[in-house]
């Protein structure tokens, strides 16, 4: 098995953090970098939900230890409900955490072939158009790292094969068999199915998907000053793609109803906590403020209405006076 030129090149000489389970995917991908001599450490996080966690933490550490890397181990507090999502939320605040402290500048996570598909299939019957069929990218730069899935052109196949013929140990979650959580629904009873009798087919047709969404989607530079984040507007279609990936990046997914409303407003307040407005061929994020909070100056009030500014992102550049003066240097706000 071969990792792709651009991604050796991405990883080479840098500092990476390889997201870790001790499943099939993450193994393979563990020994990958090994055969290309990559430098990285790993990062676990035990759900202790069951008792074979223990055992792939013990792994983990013991597969650091003899390759001299650091394993990062994170216990996840108990989780009662949604687990799939907290957990998630739970997991990559974990890497941000380990992002910053140690600065790594790639985080490296196993997703593959599979995962895409689903992923894919997932988004077609909740209804999605190219763009969102396309979103899982091999390389996606983050607020202050890149994101890299190095095994996306693999099918679960392969990596299993890969681990076999070197005869390396991983571990099979139990878990993933459970058809009562969605994408494992879609897994067993579609994904896994169509990979096994048309594999060539569906890796030719992501090729042609993300080539068509490199068309439509235009690629921008989300910027940032403190917490307050902002880009150059395009089509409303590509903006959308870019706040949806933005936010992802947080940990925060935009629902349905707050994608629709983004087509038809302005301006939108998400997850009662970020501000989203269009503003003079821009398009700017931040947190958002209650103005009932906030006792602005009637001068400052006046300025705001005089430059347009929509009322909600106000207080925050209230509270933001240094940013703001700054911003109104650098961007068209008249």
């Amino acid at each position: 098995m071969m990792l792709s030129t651009e991604v050796i090149q991405k990883l080479k000489a840098k500092k990476n953090l390889l997201a870790f389970s001790a499943g099939v995917d993450s193994t393979a991908l563990f020994f990958l970098l090994l055969d290309f001599d990559i430098p990285f450490d790993i990062a676990i996080v035990d759900y202790e939900l069951r008792e074979q966690s223990k055992e792939e933490v013990a792994y983990a550490q013991t597969l650091a230890s003899s390759h001299n890397l650091v394993c990062h181990l994170l216990a996840s507090p108990k989780i009662n409900t949604n687990f799939e999502a907290k957990a998630r939320e739970v997991r990559y605040s974990f890497f941000d955490s380990l992002i910053s402290e140690f600065h790594y500048e790639n985080l490296l996570t196993a997703h593959h072939l599979g995962d895409r598909f689903e992923w894919m299939l997932m988004q077609f019957c909740k209804g999605a158009g190219c763009a969102e069929l396309s979103s899982m990218k091999t390389i996606e730069k983050r607020k202050n790292h890149t994101l890299i899935r190095p095994l996306l052109a693999f099918d679960k196949s392969e990596l299993q094969n890969y681990l076999d013929a070197k005869n390396k140990h991983y571990f099979i979650d139990e878990s993933n068999f459970d058809e009562n959580i969605k994408r494992n629904y879609f897994r067993h009873q579609h994904a896994q199915p169509l990979l096994a009798s048309y594999l060539e087919g569906i890796k030719k047709s992501f090729k042609y998907i993300d080539d068509d969404a490199k068309e439509l989607i235009q690629d921008v530079e989300i910027l940032t000053k403190e917490d307050f984040s902002y880009f150059k507007a395009s089509t409303i279609r590509s903006d959308i793609y870019h706040i949806d990936k933005y936010f992802k990046s947080l940990s925060i997914i935009i629902s349905a109803k707050e994608r629709k409303l983004l087509e038809l407003q302005n301006s939108l307040v998400i997850s009662r906590k970020y501000i989203v407005t269009w503003h003079k061929g821009f398009v700017f994020i931040a947190l958002f403020y209650d103005a009932k909070n906030i006792h602005m100056t009637h001068l400052f009030k006046e300025r705001m209405r005089k430059l347009h500014i929509e009322p909600k992102l106000r207080p925050y550049f209230f509270t933001h006076l240094e940013l703001f003066e700054s911003l109104a240097l650098e961007l068209p706000l008249q």
